[in-house]
This record gives structure tokens, sequence and C-alpha cells, in this order.
């Protein structure tokens, strides 16, 4: 009970608007950060640049004051002139002779720079004269080391370095922006995307709607294309075309359910009321052999109808047992023929046959086509007439024949002919042998041969079933 339970209730899938709107929000805020990111590195690198111009100018201003105004002596006595031109409480600012301590030395975060070679004097401070490393609190820092020929003849090493405090913490504050703003846009644009995609499926739940009240007693309905997007159109188009097929399929079903019930009715009736006669009152021994005769007549009809319609039932499923050979045509026509000159006689009838060829197909079915149109010939054709079974090859295949001379048949129901359980002439076989099955499996059997079957009657009342066989390279190309 409780597997039944389990089966009987699936997991409930994730719904399409919520899986667009998230893979939306995804890809909006994917290429939000994308962009907050390249925002950042370019912010960053601007700001890199800027401080590396910064300390590059700052040696070369200092290069070019000390070389035209400042001589030796007197760039002792004035360290607090450099500290005020600074501009920030940690950068560094250093003056040095070749090989001997430092003249000026503002460091107020003793800072150890590295040892790096001065830019020679005469030659500019570029970009890439620019170092970098870190302070031991994290902090970049960027600085530049150029050397400058004094008035007096003695070289002066300069050094500056910048640390790039509030740099680093405007890119810091730049990252929470940036986060921010991802997880706002991450929201505000799922919740626009759940409205704009949810308005945008409208048609989709109406159209659910709507073939939620379709059952079989209202196949007729159609879905409604009116307002539809275009996209959904053509959707509409092929459920539509379904139902049109469904209709068709079930209008047949139920037309087939009730055939099928009278057929069978008639003969049980029969039956049953032979055996009511015959216990009404004592019957003589051959009285009673005549209703068993008569009895046993019903049930080979019942037989044989439920054989047809099992044989009906399997057709579209037979294709892969078909035993497909070279039939001579003209020695089939001949044994059919010869099976049926009885039949034949008995209405003052003729058989003939003409044409020779081989057909690709299965031999028992293949009897059983032409037999079904033959035996279908000398049942309705005139007494005294003539029945022809002609072959006939052409390019495509070959064309098989069956001519007879009876009534006309009317054009409205030519298309019926093959319908399972129609008769044309209900009156002439009431209580016959035909069961209105004979030409249904004639078209099966057609169809499993990928061939097909036609009829036409003209208004002399010549009536021609031609049967029509592709020929074997055709079926391999299938």
């Amino acid at each position: 009970m409780t597997e039944f339970a389990a089966k009987s209730t699936p997991q409930r899938a994730m719904s399409l608007t919520l899986r667009a709107t998230l893979l939306f929000a995804l890809l909006a805020s994917l290429v939000v950060s994308a962009v907050g990111v390249y925002l950042y590195y370019s912010l960053e690198k601007e700001l890199v640049r800027r401080a590396d111009y910064q300390v590059s100018g700052r040696v070369q201003y200092f290069r070019h004051l000390l070389a035209s105004e400042f001589p030796l002596s007197q760039l002792s006595h004035n360290p607090g002139l450099f500290e005020n031109m600074l501009g920030n409480e940690r950068d560094i600012l250093t003056f040095r002779l070749s090989g001997q301590p430092a003249l000026i030395n503002v460091n107020p975060s003793r800072l150890q720079l590295p040892a790096v070679a001065p830019v020679p004097d005469g030659q500019p401070l570029t970009l890439g004269t620019v170092h970098s490393l870190s302070a031991p609190d994290g902090t970049p820092v960027r600085f530049a080391r150029a050397a400058v020929r004094m008035q007096d003849g003695s070289t002066v090493e300069i050094t500056a370095a910048h640390f790039m405090t509030g740099e680093a913490r405007m890119l810091s504050t730049f990252r929470w922006q940036i986060t921010g703003a991802v997880l706002f846009a991450y929201f505000l644009i799922a919740a626009l995307g759940y409205g704009v995609i949810r308005r945008g499926l409208r048609p989709l739940r109406h159209m659910a709607q709507e073939a939620t009240k379709i059952h079989p007693a209202s196949l007729s309905t159609r879905l409604s294309s009116e307002n539809a997007p275009q996209e959904l159109q053509q959707l509409i188009y092929s459920f539509n075309d379904m139902l049109e097929r469904l209709a068709e399929g079930y209008q047949r079903l139920t037309q087939f359910s009730a055939d099928l019930a009278h057929e069978i009715r008639t003969p049980v009736g029969a039956l049953m009321g032979h055996c009511q006669v015959a216990l009404y009152q004592p019957r003589s021994t051959e009285e009673y052999e005549t209703l068993l005769a008569n009895n046993m007549e019903e049930l080979e009809r019942i037989s044989r109808m439920v054989e047809n319609i099992l044989f009906l039932a399997r057709a579209t499923d037979a294709r892969s047992v078909l035993t497909l050979t070279s039939i001579d045509v003209s020695a089939e026509m001949t044994r059919i023929q010869e099976y049926f000159e009885g039949l034949a006689e008995e209405r003052d009838m003729t058989l003939h046959s003409a044409g020779e060829g081989i057909v690709y197909a299965d031999a028992i079915l293949f009897q059983r086509a032409l037999s079904n149109l033959v035996a279908n010939a000398v049942r309705y054709a005139h007494q005294g007439t003539a029945i022809c079974v002609r072959a006939e090859s052409h390019g495509k295949g070959m064309d098989i024949h069956v001519i007879s001379q009876g009534d006309p048949i009317p054009p409205e129901k030519l298309g019926k002919l093959f319908d399972r359980f129609y008769r044309a002439d209900a009156s002439r076989s009431e209580g016959g042998s035909s069961s209105g099955l004979g030409l249904s499996i004639v078209q099966a059997i057609m169809a499993l041969h990928q061939g097909s079957v036609r009829v036409v009657s003209s208004a002399q009342g010549e009536t021609r079933f031609t049967l029509t066989f592709p020929r074997e390279e055709h079926k391999l190309s299938q």
C-alpha cells in the first residue's frame, strides 16, 4: 500500500517560471559581477598609475631642485622643508651620498626599502622605473630611486616612496559596493524577471486550462489561437491536429465497437433462438442434427470474425515478422482461379487471369489479400458475368486488378468500403458469410507491404480493385 502511494505521488518538479527566473537572475548577476570586476581592476590600475606618476614626479622634482638651487652644504640644514612637501604622513623621502649615511631620512614607518640601483643622472624617470612592495600591514607601497650630480660634483641618491593607504581604503570600499550592487541586482532582477516571465507564460497556462476541459465527450473542442504569441501558435496548431486525429480515431473505435456488438449479437441471437426452439419440445434425431449443423455454421462465422479481428489488431505490429519472398504472380492467380471456380460456377460466372511478373511479398498474406478481393467479386458481381484478374508491371512496382461487373457503387460509398464491418449492400449480406472485414484485411495487408489498395466503379457497373506492390529495391530503401 505504501509502495503504491509512493508511485502515485511523484515528486513535484521545479516550475518553469522559477527555473527561468533563477537562470535569468544568475546570468544577470554574472554580467553585473563581470562589469564590477572590470571597473574594480580598472580603478586599481589607474590608482597605481597615478601613484607611480606621483612618486616619479616627486623624485624628478627634487633632482632638478638639488641640481640647480641647493648646494650640498645646505641640504642637511633644511629637513623640515622636504617633510612639508610630501603631503602624506607615511611617505618616505631620503637623500644619501653614495656610500654614506642619509643626509635627510623622512621615514615615519621605519620601512626598510630594498636595495635597487638608482636611475643614473641625466636619464629620465619613467613608470617602468617605479618599484613596488608591501608594507608589514599589507599596504601597497610604490617607490623610485634616482641619482643627481650636485654643483660641487658629488652624487646624491634620492629615494621617494608612497604608501597607498588612501587608495587601498578606496578600493576596499569599492569592493563592498560592488558586492552589494551584485546582490541587490540579483534579487531585483529575480523579482522583476519572475513577474515578467510569469506574465509571459500566461498564454501557456491558459492553454493548459483549456486542455484540461477536453475529454472523450468533448473531443470536438479546439484550443484557441486568438491572441496567442507566435511561439505558441505552432504548438496550438499541432495540438489541434492531434485532437482531430484523436477524435477521428475515437469515432472509428466507437463505431467499431457498435458494429462489433451488432455483428456478434446476430449469430449469438440465432444460436439462442435455435436452442430455445429445440428445448421447447422434443425433436427427432434428424431435427437435432439439422439444428447442430446450423449452430455449427454460426459458430464458424463467429470464429472467422474473431480471427479477422485479431489479425487486424496485430497488423500494425506484424511488419517485423513478415516473410518476404519472390512470388510468381501468374502461378498464384491461376491457383486462386482454380480455387474459386466452383463458387463461380454456382452463379454461372467465369474466371480468367492474365499477366505475369514477380512480386516481393509475404506469400500467405498475398494469397489472402487477392483471395478476399476475388471472393468479394464472386459475392457481389452479377450472375453470368466474367471476373478478370490481371497483373501489370510498371516502373514503381506491380498492379494486380480484380475486375467484375455488378451494380454501380455510389461515390459516397467507395470511401467506406475499407471500413471495418461496412457492407455496401447490407441486404445481400445479411445472414450470409460476409462479416464486412474482408476489405479491411486487404487494406491492412497492403499497408504491411508498404503498398496500397484502391477501388473505382464506373456508371456501367464495372468495379475495379487494384493492389499496388512496390518493387523490391523500393522497399529496401524505405
